[in-house]
């Protein structure tokens, strides 16, 4: 049998590392489908529906380092686009493949379905340049192997998604095989004259400078430089604080942690070490209006030094050609100690009392039990909206992984993300977070979790509505249809699968779900947990007043 250029395809994805692709069939892309299913190394994972199948390529490359999502033409690919916004805004490397139209059509004047109703079909493709960090269209074979590698080795350079068009009669057309070695993962060299620069002017910056503060930012796993981070603070001594979108991305029990830095919404004490200290060193940050409290807590000035995954901007100059991980490691062989910010203050999670075993179930209380079912193997999933205030008084064990999407802020993405997480790392816990408005745009992934006996464990916060957005401002498009979430499960399961739907009214029922959640390893737990509308977080209440005078700022005179 020849080689072909699905095949090449299925044999470079694995190659960077993908043990699964996620798919929704097309009639553009089942050639390339049945191709990609002849590689042995990998395994085709169904979604419901394009914009679930780019989510769950999302949250598995959060767990695996890449990932893949195949769709059709259009209707499948336009849906998935959302997602692939989102990954490249949270910079992950998802690589969406779209079958396209058969070859010989560009150019005749052929009105095919699945499109606009003209005879250009480029304009998928154009959308999708906005989106990612490479796309390239395949309409003959001979170009096929570089344009994928071109697209599979920018994404995975980039850290952001890329695209990928094949046309629907080329998936089988004869190919070359790759070769052996690593090319997929070269990088630049890194430019060392302008990374002494850099590292001179730190050390320059650093000298006058006693309280010294850490501020980690969201960047900072994608620029792969969590654990060079981590000898920055050990070398410096000095106190560390994370963004909110950050949290888990630094180890909570590290001796210099001192929480959340998220304005008047963050931890206390975090807000006056940040806004205080002679020098802030913020490692890979997304200032944007969410994280910055409707910008009341953005640092700046001179004090400010930023480390971005491409350069540093430090004393009124910018230096650039060279990665963060390579900029902090190095920094950590030569900074002198600055313990003073780590001595004034320590850190304690706050702790929430139990509530009475009978009582209504309150927001506190499920974030109690929450938190305690946390462990080293946990992945916890925080969906958009309060479930980002909820996690933060989480205390996170060494090992604990928190997933947000702070920066695209999709509601429902948490659902598709979390099974794709579940795929990508089957030996972790998987602990969901969601709410009844979010839940219900991507509510169908969970039969993905039953089909694929994924033991997640979903707690379904049902305040009946948008509590986030009534937080900001409210009104009668914050409240929703009301489901009955726990008894989807038995429409998921179809008499066939091993998902099990709970509800939890108080305390002592939400433990006794927990536990039957914990023992059900063959597919997900969905607990519903009923909550007052009004019952959310503080720092909720606080930064959505925040938020809200932001948007409300008057037109300014230009």
């Amino acid at each position: 049998m020849s080689f072909t250029v699905g095949m090449y395809l299925a044999e470079r994805l694995a190659r960077i590392g993908l043990k699964h692709h996620f798919a929704v069939a097309g009639d553009y892309n089942l050639a390339l489908l049945d191709q990609l299913l002849t590689n042995s190394a990998m395994r085709q994972v169904y979604c419901c529906n394009e914009l679930n199948c780019g989510f769950a390529a999302e949250g598995y490359a959060r767990a695996n380092g890449a990932a893949a999502a195949v769709v059709t033409f259009s209707v499948g690919a336009i849906s998935a686009l959302n997602a692939i916004g989102g990954a490249y805004a949270e910079n992950l490397p998802v690589i969406l493949i779209s079958g396209a139209p058969n070859s010989n059509d560009h150019g005749t004047g052929h009105v095919l379905h699945h499109t606009t109703g003209g005879t250009e079909y480029s304009y998928q493709i154009e959308m999708a340049r906005r989106l990612t960090c490479a796309a390239e269209s395949i309409t003959d074979a001979a170009s096929a192997p570089a344009k994928i590698d071109h697209v599979i080795r920018t994404a995975l350079r980039e850290s952001k998604p890329a695209y990928l068009e094949i046309a629907c009669n080329l998936a089988t057309a004869a190919c070359v095989r790759p070769g052996p070695g690593s090319a997929l993962f070269s990088s630049p060299e890194p430019d060392e004259t302008s990374l002494r620069a850099a590292l001179d002017a730190t050390l320059d910056w650093l000298k006058p400078r006693e309280r010294v503060v850490l501020l980690v930012g969201s960047r900072l796993r994608a620029a792969r430089s969590a654990e060079a981070a981590i000898a920055l603070a050990d070398r410096l001594g000095c106190a560390v604080t994370v963004m909110a979108a950050a949290k888990g991305d630094f180890p909570e029990q590290h001796p210099g942690f001192r929480g959340v830095y998220w304005g008047e919404a963050g931890d206390p004490g975090a807000r006056e070490l940040v806004e205080t200290a002679d020098g802030v060193i913020c490692l890979a940050p997304v200032f944007n209006d969410y994280a910055t409290v409707g910008w009341t807590a953005w640092p700046k000035g001179k004090t400010v030094l930023l480390a971005d995954p491409d350069g540093v901007t430090v004393g009124g100059m910018a230096f650039g050609g060279f990665g963060l991980g390579r900029f902090l490691a190095e920094l950590a062989e030569r900074a002198p100690p600055r313990p003073a910010t780590a001595r004034e203050t320590g850190f304690s999670p706050s702790r929430i009392a139990p509530a009475a075993p009978d009582a209504p179930l309150t927001n506190d209380e499920m974030c109690r039990q929450i938190g305690a079912l946390l462990t080293p193997d946990t992945t916890l999933t925080a969906e958009t909206g309060t479930a980002w205030f909820d996690v933060m008084g989480m205390a996170l064990p060494n090992g604990a992984r928190l997933e947000l999407e702070m920066q695209w802020g999709h509601i429902g993405w948490s659902v598709p993300a979390a099974f794709g997480n579940a795929m990508g790392a089957p030996e972790r816990r998987q602990v969901l977070l969601v709410g009844d408005g979010a839940f219900q745009l991507t509510a169908q992934e969970v039969a993905q979790m039953v089909r694929y006996a994924c033991p997640v464990i979903v707690f379904l916060v049902n305040n009946r509505g948008y509590v986030i957005e009534s937080a900001i401002h409210d009104g009668p498009y914050n409240t929703i249809k009301n489901w009955d979430y726990a008894g989807l499960l038995d429409v998921f399961n179809a008499g066939e699968g091993h998902g099990l739907g709970l509800r939890a009214a108080t305390g002592a029922e939400l433990e006794v779900a927990i536990a039957a959640a914990l023992a059900n390893r063959k597919g997900p737990t969905l607990i519903e947990c009923a909550i007052a509308h009004t019952d959310c977080a503080r720092s909720l209440v606080t930064w959505g007043r925040h938020v809200a005078a932001a948007n409300a700022r008057p037109p300014q005179p230009r």
